[in-house]
């Protein structure tokens, strides 16, 4: 029985020191797991973490998905076939530079939901139904039946978010009522008032920091003198945003925190131990302030997160330091790190076939709708992509600017079918100069989303634009086509050669365009993805979307591609380029490029 008292953590009787990393199952191939785990156990911990996050299960309302990287049954297996113990912390939110927090963007749709991470009861009521999928499969690996699952977290940073702690006892009692009976736990930072706003009396009150392990340990005693002491995320690197400064912390730096927290007689769990990749469109964002929401910053696509394990699986300097730290504590000799896969050749990958975006709406897009004003994503029911809006300005008149309001996040603007701008959220609203010659001009706005708020006020961010302004007139009578990506490659497209495939130059091409190559391998292997002299968009992998890239913003130019996404014989790359930017060719390199 695993037990907790103040002077630290038992098992079936016996002293256990909690030397514990984060590894999110959602950021891994299912493939690579054992491999990941392995590597914890020979860098000295003897537990896991991960978070569960509830938009990547429940992807629409009531359509649940646990296979492939969303299996949690399989992930956790695995933890115990590796010799680890576990500990979960479950939705409804989980930060995690993860899309909206974790939270599915459909709750964004729901007009029974009036609040997120409250009591309020539209939204109690979606939980508590994600609570009957999501507990039934976790209780069967607590301790407590045989499993190894020591420990569930009630919520996630709660008093970094608000003050309703009787939310806080909503969950914990759901968690109970089905099933989970192993200890429950809350983690914030070291703070008084995070402490004061996120726990709940008789459960486990945790913290995370990155450094002054004793000031935070001895904060947290003075609120809560019966908990023992443990960092639950002690954060021993950092994640990037597009166009920022790639983030990184010095090894001996992060080791000197770590062996003070240990030296203290603390748990901890490093954050993270391997942070793996945002695939798809799950990376999330963040805001300069949390307190306001002001100035959106989005997440980049790898989430290597500088940890001691990188992105592909590998050692580190970090993790050699850490490794140094943690073999005193540990029980018998550490096994050796185990490589990951073998690298592909490096090379390029010519992109011989093409097609416009706007050539195949009809194949990709939702049904059209018509409204007065814009129509949200959520209110069009998609999660992430792109919209097209298109609406009429009465005419002649002009030139007067064309201002957009409400932008989330990124829009290319075209008057009678030609761009005439790109604007971008808390940049310029508007296109200067636009004017009508005729009885009317044709407005579009083709506008991507990118990842919504994961912290903060910001949190349930929606998507789209709000409206549009000629002048002083808003602009009425929309249309709106919808294609939502990152859930496989566009089938049936009407791929035709590019002309410029053998070129040695850029060639720009006239708005959003998918290009084609394909790869041919003996074995699979992992590989980097470069696109120099490209600008924006998508790429996929035999139909897996890797993520997003943002070559002309960085810091980020490289996207890794695992094994398992490929195999013997032909692969196929497809890329949609948003900004009409990019080279007949992407490279394949042997080492990431993160800025």
């Amino acid at each position: 029985m695993f037990r907790i008292s103040p002077e630290g953590f038992s098992l079936d009787g016996r002293p256990l020191r909690l030397l514990s990393g984060a590894l999110h199952y959602f950021r891994v191939q299912p493939e690579q797991w054992p491999q990941r785990l392995r590597m914890l156990r020979s860098m000295g911990l003897n537990t896991v973490e991960t978070y569960v996050p509830w938009n990547l299960h429940e992807p629409r309302p009531e359509e649940y998905d646990f296979a492939g990287i969303a299996d949690l049954d399989r992930f956790l297996h695995a933890t115990r076939e590796a010799g680890l113990h576990s500990i979960v912390r479950p939705s409804p939110y989980i930060c995690a530079e993860w899309e909206n927090g974790g939270l599915p963007w459909w709750l964004l749709a729901d007009p029974a939901v009036r609040a997120l991470r409250c009591q309020d009861p539209g939204y109690l009521a979606r939980v508590n139904r994600w609570y009957d999928r999501l507990m039934p499969l976790i209780a069967p690996h607590q301790v407590t039946r045989g499993g190894n699952v020591l420990m569930v977290q009630v919520e996630n940073e709660y008093g970094s978010y608000g003050t309703d702690t009787g939310y806080l006892e909503h969950l914990a009692a759901g968690m109970r009522a089905r099933g989970i009976d192993v200890p429950l736990f809350t983690s914030d930072g070291p703070d008084d008032f995070f402490l004061t706003g996120g726990t709940v009396p008789g459960r486990l009150a945790t913290v995370n920091f990155g450094s002054r392990a004793t000031e935070a340990f001895a904060g947290l005693k003075r609120l809560r003198p019966d908990d023992p002491p443990m960092c639950m995320e002690f954060w021993c690197g950092w994640f990037d945003h597009w166009g920022a400064e790639h983030v990184v912390r010095d090894p001996k730096d992060a080791a000197d925190s770590l062996a003070e927290i240990l030296a203290s007689g603390a748990s901890v769990n490093l954050y993270m131990a391997h942070g793996g990749t945002n695939f798809s469109t799950w990376a999330g964002a963040n805001t300069q302030d949390p307190a306001t929401g002001s100035r959106y910053l989005p997440t980049v696509t790898s989430y290597d997160y500088d940890a001691p394990v990188d992105e592909r699986g590998g050692v580190t300097e970090k993790f050699l330091a850490f490794r140094n730290v943690l073999r005193q504590y540990a029980d018998e000799p550490l096994p050796e790190p185990e490589p990951p896969a073998p690298l592909l050749p490096t090379g390029l990958v010519q992109l011989s076939e093409s097609v416009p975006l706007f050539d195949v709406l009809d194949v990709l897009a939702h049904e059209e709708v018509r409204a007065a004003e814009p129509p949200s994503f959520e209110e069009l029911g998609i999660g992430h992509g792109l919209v097209l809006y298109t609406s009429r300005i009465p005419g002649p008149r002009g030139p007067y600017p064309l201002t957009v309001h409400g932008l989330a996040d990124r829009a290319h603007v075209f008057v009678d079918g030609t761009q005439v701008g790109v604007l971008e959220r808390d940049g310029a609203e508007a296109v200067e100069g636009v004017h009508v010659s005729g009885t009317h001009a044709q407005v579009q706005l083709l506008v991507e989303s990118m990842g919504r708020v994961n912290y903060g006020v910001g949190l349930g961010d929606r998507k789209g634009l709000s409206r549009v302004l000629h002048t002083q007139q808003i602009l009425h009578d929309w249309t709106a086509r919808a294609v939502e990506l990152g859930h496989g490659t566009p089938d049936g497209l009407p791929w035709r050669a590019s002309s410029d495939a053998a070129a040695d130059t850029p060639a720009p091409r006239p708005g959003p365009v998918f290009h084609r190559g394909f790869l041919d391998v003996a074995e699979p292997g992992d590989t980097y993805v470069a696109l120099p002299g490209w600008g924006k968009g998508y790429v996929w992998v035999n139909g897996y979307c890797l993520g997003r890239y943002w070559e002309a913003r960085g810091p980020q130019r490289t996207l890794y591609v695992p094994w398992p996404l490929l195999r013997a014989g032909r692969n196929n790359i497809v890329i949609l380029e948003l900004d009409g930017a990019g080279h007949p060719a992407v490279e394949l390199r042997d080492a990431p490029d993160l800025g």
